[in-house]
């Protein structure tokens, strides 16, 4: 059956790769340094998504979220990820059979991330390399702003010329999902990742995506 969609973009954490892990030791090495007391790894699932800079905020301390102490902790955390960025980190299982399919069925393939491009391409290139993708965009670029802004998103379905209408969004967070909404693409929720069901359904996902053998069966329904 043909697919109703001529491309995926994917969120990068939680839903093409677990990392849940490696940003919880990452965060966790950062706050030590600055004296500050760390936080369980589930924890983690709610202070991502948002970039940088409100991922700092929402770990540190209440009394501490200061504008300096933020920055300094952004930068801490600039020199600390690249000795922990793919320690632990591994696509989900049902991924790598995803994107073969995908490939062969000769859909295109995109990432935008809200973490910075440079360990955002990194991981990419040392985990996903099996597979070629579009594009691949972090937060910083020159107008891409953060999610759940559509610049990127909207950027992405220029680029490859192709129409939002007939691209799926697949990502694990309410900030994925009103990207893809405020960008009049498909919201599919990854229902493997960071986040609940509950939160997908409602900051907007059109279907929800248990497993990633799912993607195929919403791409392909009638």
């Amino acid at each position: 059956m043909p697919a109703k969609y001529r491309a995926v973009i994917f969120d990068l954490d939680g839903t093409l790769l677990d990392t849940l892990d490696d940003l919880a030791d990452w965060m966790n090495a950062v706050l030590a340094l600055m004296g500050y007391p760390g936080h369980p790894r589930d924890s983690f699932r709610y202070f991502v998504g948002d970039g940088a800079r409100k991922f700092a905020e929402r770990v540190l301390p209440e009394d501490a979220r200061t504008p300096e102490i933020i920055a300094e902790c952004v930068a801490l955390m600039a020199k600390e990820y690249d000795r922990r960025l793919s320690e632990k980190t591994r696509p989900y299982d049902g991924i790598p059979g995803l994107l073969d399919s995908l490939t062969n069925m000769g859909i295109k393939k995109a990432i935008l991330s809200n973490k910075p491009s440079m360990p955002t391409l990194f991981v990419v290139k040392k985990l996903l390399s099996r597979w070629e993708f579009d594009r691949v965009y972090g937060a910083d670029p020159p107008g891409i702003p953060v999610k759940p802004d559509p610049a990127g998103a909207l950027r992405i379905a220029d680029e490859l010329e192709i129409p939002p209408d007939e691209i799926l969004y697949l990502g694990d967070t309410n900030t994925d999902m009103r990207t893809a909404v405020s960008a009049g693409m498909f919201p599919v929720g990854a229902a493997w990742g960071f986040r609940t069901r509950a939160e997908l359904e409602s900051a907007g996902a059109k279907a929800i995506a248990e497993s990633p053998p799912d993607v195929l069966r919403i791409l392909t329904a009638g």
